[in-house]
């Protein structure tokens, strides 16, 4: 037990080391996910028109005209503006916003000089430290679900390769307007309170599992595959009371209502979007997104979704091609959860290879996949643990040595697209990234980050101006 507390601390710490590096920063999909709650706690309406105007350069010159008005197809039917963007976010970042206006506007009673607007420095903050928090959460989450199989420090060692070694920084630290901490966070609450209550559940624990399910959909659609971990597990569960329970219709019955309560529960905690999209588009079924049909199912990406320089999961990430082979060495410790996470991972890879966009456009690496977050965590361990028995003495440190290498490259690379060394959009060139890995990247990576830390302001907005100039001299962009 206290070495648990121990390594729990030892996480605490790495993260409150890494607080410095959070980016308060609203930008690119962060202004529509962000729109929500600063709508809401401002204005009370979900009419986003002044947060539009309000995004960065990049995210206003493709909504307005040349008066610099939002241009009509910017608004839906029920005169909206168009905001696809989930409505997830807002939900977890509320509670914190909500005590930090109260704050501000107390305060300014007493003479405090700061606008209460949902823009300003304290709203801001909060919001990138809310993502960053909810991150960790998720990290701490994913790492408890791999202690529940793995020695302690190959879970703790899964979790650091993961943290610094997959696209998850990015958007815990650096783009934390956007949703895919939250992701990673709901994804591991709902995988952590399935194995807490994994077995015969009560209703009301199915209920509990079905509005957590519905949380995470809130975030993020796609993250409605997570819930083939519960189908596995009753399917194999209906099998077995067929087979052996003398009382077999009784318990099968039971099993089904306790799946009827989640999908209840499911439609109730997913209720947040179905309003936000009858409030914005006039029906609760329209998304915003393409039309589903229109996806690209049966011509998939698979292999660039993995291996393209334009943003591919395992070019870019290479640390999660471990995971992918640990999920597969899981079925050794837990056939059924092996199953059930590898059968996630495929069907999130299918449908993320058939999007319109698979690469993520303006993506680190693939940012679907950080979803998936406590999958890799699970997998890495299992990939580590081998190296206990091969190697009792130095094992560890073969392992720490291994993940080193991948998080500084990692680290190299973040670096290198979010300075736009690389480019944040298309396709990139591996040679050009590996010299600069070498040549640049260590000369440059100081002066920047003490910029980074020191004068982020005036970094930002640098980097936007170099985004804007090069976005739109690129003819298919610029009108």
């Amino acid at each position: 037990m206290g070495g648990e507390l121990k390594t729990e601390k030892a996480l605490l710490l790495f993260f409150l080391l890494t607080l410095p590096l959070v980016n308060p920063w609203v930008r690119g999909d962060g202004v529509g996910y962000y729109a929500y709650v600063r709508s809401m706690l401002i204005d009370g309406d979900l009419h986003f028109e002044n947060e539009y105007l309000a995004g960065n350069p990049t995210f206003v010159l493709a909504r307005v005209d040349e008066q610099g008005k939002l241009r009509p197809d910017v608004f839906t039917s029920t005169g909206h503006v168009d905001n696809h963007f989930t409505v997830g976010p807002a939900i977890l970042w509320a509670p914190f916003l909500l005590v930090t206006h109260g704050t501000v506007k107390l305060l300014t009673l007493f003479g405090l000089d700061t606008p209460a607007d949902g823009y300003s420095r304290p709203y801001l903050w909060t919001m990138a430290v809310a993502t960053a928090l909810y991150g960790f959460f998720g990290l701490m989450i994913s790492f408890r679900l791999a202690r529940q199989y793995f020695d302690e420090r190959w879970a703790f060692l899964a979790t650091i390769g993961i943290w610094f070694g997959s696209s998850l920084p990015v958007y815990m630290y650096f783009n934390p307007s956007w949703s895919h901490a939250h992701s990673a966070f709901t994804v591991a609450l709902f995988l952590w309170y399935w194995h807490r209550t994994r077995g015969p559940r009560s209703a009301l624990q199915w209920m509990l599992l079905g509005l957590l399910a519905g949380l995470m959909m809130n975030v993020y659609y796609p993250n409605a595959l997570v819930m083939l971990v519960p189908l596995v597990e009753s399917a194999r569960s209906c099998v077995d009371r067929w087979r052996n329970d003398s009382h077999r219709w009784a318990a099968v019955g039971r099993l089904f209502v306790g799946n009827l309560l989640f999908l209840v529960a499911v439609a109730i905690g997913f209720l947040p979007t179905l309003v936000t999209r009858w409030i914005i588009y006039g029906s609760p079924l329209q998304s915003g997104y393409h039309l589903l049909a229109e996806w690209n199912w049966t011509r998939p990406e698979l292999w660039n979704v993995l291996f393209s320089s334009n943003h591919g999961l395992l070019s870019w990430t290479p640390i999660l091609l471990l995971s992918l082979a640990g999920l597969v060495r899981l079925r050794r410790f837990d056939g059924e959860l092996a199953l059930s996470l590898g059968l996630t991972f495929l069907a999130f890879y299918y449908v993320i290879s058939s999007h319109l966009t698979w690469h993520g456009i303006g993506s680190f690496g693939n940012r679907f996949f950080v979803s998936l977050t406590p999958l890799f965590v699970v997998g890495l361990a299992a990939a580590l643990e081998p190296l206990g028995r091969l190697a009792p003495r130095r094992g560890f440190a073969l392992a720490g040595g291994m993940l080193g290498l991948f998080i500084l490259w990692n680290a190299g690379l973040i670096f290198q697209w979010g300075t736009h060394m690389i480019p944040p959009r298309g396709p990139i060139s591996w040679r050009q990234a590996a010299r600069n890995q070498v040549t640049v990247v260590p000369v440059k990576v100081w002066g920047s980050l003490r910029a980074y830390l020191l004068s982020r302001g005036a970094m930002m907005e640098q980097i936007e101006k170099e985004d804007t100039r090069k976005l739109y001299a690129d003819p298919a962009v610029s009108r």
